[in-house]
């Protein structure tokens, strides 16, 4: 029969790997990255080859910001669009128009 005291022992003894903070950061900036180095185990080529690629990001960065804001602006014109047609709507309802 198994006690509770059993299964915390049990599962005690698992080892589970070490999460370094740098590997979090890295991580975080950039799963490929990290993939890469953690996972496939294949080093960074050279400075040039990072500053490439944090270049590349800043770029996505860039890219994604704008896409938002393009976004954000579409949303507001299509409610203005609609509370204007609904404004027209009622005019037209009530006789003015």
């Amino acid at each position: 029969m198994n006690r509770p005291g059993d299964e915390t022992n049990r599962h005690a003894e698992v080892s589970l790997p070490v999460v370094r903070a740098s590997e979090l950061a890295q991580y975080s900036f950039c799963r490929r990255a990290w993939w890469l180095t953690t996972i496939k185990q294949i080093p960074v080529q050279s400075e040039q080859t990072l500053r490439r690629g944090r270049q590349a990001h800043a770029r996505h960065e860039m890219q994604v910001r704008a896409a938002a804001g393009w976004r954000y602006g579409g949303f507001w014109l299509i409610g203005a669009g609609g509370l204007f047609f609904i404004i027209a709507l009622i005019s037209v309802w009530l006789g003015g128009g």
